[in-house]
C-alpha cells in the first residue's frame, strides 16, 4: 500500500508541476531552431483532415511539414492536395511512393522526405495526432542543449462512445503510470506517436534506415540517441491522439500487438501482468495474510478500491480536469480495461506474429521482425 501511494503522489505532482501548463519561453522565439515536420499517412478516417489542418496552423517561425505517403491510389493523397491548395504560404510538400529499405513500412514510406529534410529538428508525429497553435513552440523549448529527444505523453481526445471512454481511462491510468514511472526512473520509454529529435545523432547512428529492420522503430531510435550521452525531455502538452476509427476491438488489437513488441524487446516484460491492479493485489494481500494474518479478500478490495480512486485522480491531472464521461462510465471502463491484462498478455505471448498496416511480421528476439509473404 505504502509503494503505490508514494508512486501515485510522485505522479500526482509531474502532473500538477509539469504537464499541460503554459509554455515557457526557453529560446527566443524569433530564434527557435527550424524544424521538419514528417507525417506518415495511410488511409482516411472521418478526422484526418480536422488533425492535419492543425499543423498547417501551427504557430512556429520555421518548420517544413513533409506529407508522406505509400500508395498512389491511397485517399489521403487527395486530404492533403486540398490542404496544400489552402494553405500555399505554408512550407508543406507531398511525398507518394517511400523507398524500400526495410520491413518497417512507416520507416520505407518516411525515407524520401527524411532525405529531403531541410532543417536540424525532425518530427515525427503520426496521422491520427492533432495539436495546438504552440505544441511545437512547447516542445522545441525543451529541446535544451543536452537534450537529444522530445516527446510527448500520449493521451486521447474527448470523443463519442464507449470504445473512446475505455481508450481515454487506458491512456490516462495505465499508461502514464508505466511511461512517467519509467522515464523518471532513467529507463527510456518514449512512444512514437509524436518525438522532436536531432536529426545529425540520427545520421550518427546511420539514418532512418538504421532502424528499419524494426517494428517498434520509436523504441531504438531513442535507444541511439541515448547510447550517444543525450537526454530525454517530455512536453509539458500531451499527444493528442484523435482518430476517428476507434472500437474496443482496435483497442484490445493495440494493446495485443504492444504487448508482443515489448516481450520480443525486453524480456523483463513477461513479469508486466504482476504490476496490474488485479494481479498486484491479490499477491499483495496474500503476503499480507501470511506475514500479518490479515484476510486476503478484505485487503484485495480495499487495494483495489485505493487504487481505483488513484487512477481516478492521475486521470483528471493528465486530462487537466475532470474528464468528459461521467464517474459511472469511469468505473466500467477502469473494470473492464484492467479485466483484459491478462487475457492480453497470454494472447501476446501464443502468437509472435503481428499485423500491422498492410502486412503481417513474425518477430524475433532483441526486436528485429522479418515479413511474412503470401505464397
Amino acid at each position: 500500500m505504502r509503494g503505490l501511494s508514494f508512486t501515485n503522489i510522485l505522479l500526482h505532482m509531474i502532473f500538477r508541476l509539469h504537464l499541460n501548463k503554459k509554455t515557457t519561453e526557453k529560446v527566443p522565439y524569433s530564434k527557435l531552431a527550424g524544424v521538419s515536420l514528417l507525417k506518415p499517412l495511410k488511409g482516411v478516417d472521418p478526422n484526418l483532415i480536422n488533425n492535419l489542418e492543425t499543423f498547417f496552423e501551427l504557430d512556429y517561425p520555421k518548420y517544413e511539414i513533409l506529407l508522406c505517403v505509400q500508395d498512389h491510389d491511397d485517399p489521403a493523397i487527395d486530404v492533403c492536395k486540398k490542404l496544400l491548395g489552402k494553405y500555399p504560404n505554408v512550407d508543406a510538400r507531398l511525398f507518394i511512393g517511400g523507398k524500400k529499405v526495410g520491413i518497417n513500412p512507416k520507416i520505407n514510406n518516411l525515407m524520401p522526405a527524411y532525405e529531403g529534410a531541410r532543417y536540424e529538428l525532425v518530427w515525427i508525429c503520426d496521422s491520427g495526432i492533432r495539436v495546438k497553435p504552440d505544441t511545437l513552440t512547447d516542445m522545441a523549448n525543451q529541446m535544451t542543449e543536452k537534450v537529444g529527444l522530445v516527446h510527448g505523453l500520449p493521451y486521447v481526445a474527448d470523443r463519442q462512445g464507449f470504445a473512446a471512454t475505455l481508450e481515454q481511462v487506458y491512456f490516462g491510468t495505465s499508461h502514464p503510470r508505466s511511461y512517467i514511472s519509467a522515464n523518471v526512473t532513467g529507463i527510456k520509454c518514449v512512444t512514437g506517436m509524436s518525438c522532436l529529435m536531432r536529426k545529425d545523432i540520427l545520421d550518427q547512428a546511420g539514418g532512418l534506415i538504421a532502424f528499419a529492420q524494426y517494428i517498434a522503430e520509436d523504441y531504438f531510435m531513442a535507444k541511439a540517441i541515448a547510447d550517444r550521452g543525450w537526454k530525454f525531455s517530455m512536453a509539458t502538452q500531451v499527444a493528442m491522439q484523435n482518430s476517428g476509427s476507434y472500437s474496443i476491438a482496435q483497442f484490445q488489437s493495440r494493446m495485443i500487438r504492444w504487448a508482443k513488441l515489448r516481450i520480443n524487446m525486453l524480456p523483463a516484460t513477461i513479469i508486466e501482468p504482476i504490476s496490474e491492479c488485479f494481479v498486484a493485489s491479490l499477491l499483495i494481500g496474500w503476503a499480507a495474510h501470511h506475514v500479518f494474518r490479515w484476510d486476503i479478500m478484505v485487503f484485495f478490495l480495499c487495494h483495489c478500491l485505493a487504487w481505483f480512486i488513484s487512477d481516478y485522480i492521475q486521470l483528471r491531472g493528465v486530462q487537466g480536469g475532470p474528464p468528459s464521461f461521467s464517474k459511472l462510465d469511469y468505473a466500467v471502463a477502469w473494470f473492464i480495461r484492467e479485466s483484459m491484462t491478462i487475457q492480453i498478455f497470454l494472447s501476446a505471448l501464443w502468437d509472435p506474429t503481428i499485423s500491422w498496416r498492410a502486412g503481417r511480421y513474425r518477430l524475433r528476439c532483441g526486436g528485429t521482425a522479418e515479413e511474412i509473404l503470401d505464397v
